[in-house]
């Protein structure tokens, strides 16, 4: 090979990588001072404006930084261009791909193409390193019927959370939920929205509602945004200060994030069953070992009703401690069953039960 051509090159090849590392110093940070590029990459500062301009003629949008010392920013641009990932940036891009399925932000078929583009990229060491990690993403039985939220809608509340503007939107009621007035769609909601959070296969938006002056959590699934947004708001406090551990106490029916849940209904037993058997499966309950094949649960739900058949899913033995109204509601569903087993004969199924006859009313919370 000609000398001169073998340098050429030579040349071409190390421009080429000190674009690939200038290109990743610039993902790497918001802005970038000019001297303290042209530093990291060992070149002068006229050199770092040479590769600049060549990556703005590849389609990066580059930016200059005023100051007295200059600097450089990554911009965001009509079209995506090529990005840079080390190996566990493109291993945990593959993770979040393969998990997308749980969001409920309907993108599992943008999701599957992606991955099958990163995919196709890779270099071989970290195509094996992600085929080892084929993950089934399986939520709770019955969020496969969760509605999905619109990606749109997704996204301009998460604009209006980031840019602190208060938003106002049509809510739907839910489906078994009457209108308030038949043919006169209600007045549009507002309020100020602070975090956008996913729980249990749907997403819900925590925000300031201004008309009812507290906190709520709306299904995104049932809001629709209208346009535009209003003023900017000083963000609020959220109770606790936490909304992982807010929402999470909303869920279950807290108030108190640093209390124990605040269930409208609390009742105690003693189970004849080891505590560690029980301690899996008590949830948010309270468990206390008092021998080694007895314990006493303190568990609560939304109703009697319920929470007697928490503790009846148990499958044990038990005492009840307290409170009467506990008492009572296992009296009420010990009828119950003990009438639809009568009514049944093996093999057979028995009449349906009408609602409103005998004491099927008396379990409604």
């Amino acid at each position: 090979m000609c000398p001169l051509l073998r340098c050429t090159m030579g040349v071409m090849r190390k421009t080429s990588a000190r674009l690939l590392a200038l290109l990743s110093l610039l993902q790497a940070r918001r802005e970038w001072p000019g001297a303290l590029l042209a530093e990291r990459l060992d070149v002068s500062p006229r050199t770092v404006r040479r590769d600049v301009d060549r990556l703005r003629e590849l389609g990066y949008p580059v930016a200059a930084v005023k100051g007295p010392d200059g600097g450089y920013r990554l911009g965001a641009g009509t079209e995506l261009p090529p990005l840079l990932f080390d190996d566990d940036q493109a291993v945990a891009l593959a993770v979040a791909l393969q998990t997308a399925a749980m969001t409920g932000a309907g993108i599992e078929e943008a999701a599957a193409r992606a991955l099958t583009t990163v995919r196709q990229v890779l270099p071989a060491r970290l195509r094996h390193r992600i085929d080892a990690l084929r993950i089934t993403a399986v939520d709770r039985p019955g969020n496969g019927l969760a509605p999905q939220a619109d990606t749109e809608v997704l996204l301009a509340l998460s604009t209006a959370v980031r840019a602190r503007e208060t938003l106002r939107f049509d809510y739907r009621a839910p489906d078994h939920a009457p209108a308030s007035r038949p043919g006169t769609p209600p007045p549009p909601r507002r309020a100020e929205p602070h975090h956008l959070v996913t729980w249990g296969g749907r997403w819900y938006l925590v925000a300031w509602d201004l008309d009812r002056e507290d906190w709520r959590t709306f299904r995104v699934d049932r809001l629709t945004p209208r346009i535009p947004t209003g003023p900017r708001f000083t963000p609020r406090e959220l109770p606790g200060g936490d909304v992982t551990a807010y929402v999470a106490t909303r869920f279950r029916g807290a108030h108190h994030p640093d209390s124990a849940p605040d269930w409208p209904c609390r009742g105690e037993v003693v189970l004849h069953r080891p505590a560690p058997e029980v301690a899996g499966f008590a949830h948010d309950g309270v468990v206390e070992e008092l021998a080694p094949d007895r314990c006493r649960l303190t568990l609560g739900s939304w109703s009697w009703p319920s929470l007697a058949a928490l503790i009846g899913r148990f499958d044990a033995d038990f005492e009840i401690v307290g409170p009467p109204e506990l008492s009572a509601a296992f009296a009420r569903l010990g009828r119950r069953y003990a009438q639809a087993a009568a009514r049944s004969t093996p093999g057979t199924p028995g009449p349906p039960h009408r609602p409103g006859t005998s004491d099927a009313h008396a379990d409604t919370p």
